[in-house]
């Protein structure tokens, strides 16, 4: 869960800087306005999900080992 926390604060601030940082960049931007609202919506919906799935696979991996096994092996 600490993962997921930290990627909604990674999302957030990055949001934040895309939208103060955008109208610098409009021109070299080709074909998107720089506040354009489906890339802004889309962007962080597809990071958020490459994330969590990211975070959540191998946590869920690591939750099927028996600890006492897990331990024994180090």
């Amino acid at each position: 869960m600490l993962s997921l926390t930290l990627v909604g604060a990674g999302l957030a601030v990055g949001m934040v800087a895309a939208l103060v940082l955008g109208r610098g960049l409009r021109t070299l931007l080709y074909g998107v306005a720089p506040n354009d609202p489906a890339t802004l919506v889309a962007a962080p919906l597809v990071l958020a999900a490459v994330c969590a799935v990211a975070c959540v696979l191998p946590a869920r991996r690591a939750a099927r080992i028996d600890p006492t096994t897990a331990l024994r092996a180090d």
